[in-house]
């Protein structure tokens, strides 16, 4: 009830799943305390029903070719940099991923690790200490710890945090895919970003040229430079290197993120974000747009 692929290397095996990052962050799935290693180096990403290995920093060489965006295949051999080598030794895709029904109706898939806050109700993709709850994967099966209380869980289970309702629910490996919408990129006019990391212009045929700035410019860049879907925390700690605290850190990303909405919104430029349900964000490009990054 998972799509994951297992990596051996260092001395020892990992699962990793879409959304999981590689990297020197203590959040990665696959942490590696190397200063050749970029915090946030690679994330794995599930693409049209296949697990796929993105490049966020910097080039990956897999099977001796560098590439930015490669399927996982078993025995593929991955290398981060000359001495740090992982091989692909089982990729497991399932028909359907497990995921959880929040109260307010929106399904989220479940990464190998979260937690659950109820004030307000957020799934979020790490371990937190003091959440009301918290959901793992073995490798096996999934578990749920409400207090000292751990029970193993599947699908149309559901429990109570705070007088509100979770169940855990089916969710087509399809609709978890990260995928292109060709239908709206047929109709959508092309655009051309020119980021400057403080500003980024926007330009849209037959319109002017509309500038954004400030923490919106940043989140803009930050995506641009990551070159693929990011977990939000990542960009947010780019952005707010001194906020310790994730609850203050959550909320400035929450408020600065609905405001680069409203304002692209605003402006008549399509929606430009796509988030996936477990804390990734990546930028919406269609055939035809263009990225200048001069940052």
């Amino acid at each position: 009830m998972r799509a994951f692929a297992v990596l051996s290397g260092l001395g020892e095996e990992y699962i990793v799943g879409h959304g999981d990052l590689i990297g020197r962050t203590s959040s990665a799935a696959v942490v590696i305390d190397d200063p050749r290693i970029s915090e946030a180096h690679a994330i794995v990403s599930l693409r049209r029903h296949e697990l796929h290995l993105l490049s966020l920093r910097r080039m990956v060489i897999a099977d001796g070719k560098p590439v930015s965006d490669i399927k996982l295949t078993k025995g593929m051999r991955i290398t981060l940099v000359e001495d740090i080598q992982f091989t692909v030794t089982h990729i497991e895709a399932p028909r359907a991923v497990l995921a959880l029904a929040l109260p307010s109706g929106e399904v989220q898939m479940l990464p190998q690790v979260a937690s659950i806050t109820t004030a307000p109700v957020r799934l979020h993709t790490k371990l937190l200490p003091d959440a009301a709850a918290a959901i793992w994967f073995t490798g096996d099966h999934w578990t749920l710890r409400i207090g000292s209380t751990t029970t193993q869980v599947a699908p149309l289970d559901e429990f109570t945090l705070d007088g509100q309702r979770f169940a855990f629910v089916l969710m087509p490996i399809g609709d978890a895919s990260v995928a292109s919408t060709q239908g709206e990129a047929l109709v959508a006019a092309p655009i051309k970003l020119v980021a400057y990391y403080d500003s980024v212009q926007i330009y849209q045929r037959n319109q002017k040229v509309h500038t954004v700035g400030g923490t919106g410019a940043r989140i803009i860049s930050e995506l641009i430079g990551c070159q693929g879907p990011t977990h939000w925390e990542v960009i947010a700690r780019e952005i707010w290197p001194d906020e310790v605290e994730a609850l203050p850190l959550r909320h400035r990303w929450d408020v600065s993120l609905g405001r680069l909405r409203t304002r692209l919104r605003n402006a008549g430029v399509r929606d430009l974000l796509r988030a996936d349900g477990t804390g990734q964000l990546a930028l919406e490009m269609y055939p035809g747009d263009e990225i200048e990054d001069k940052t």
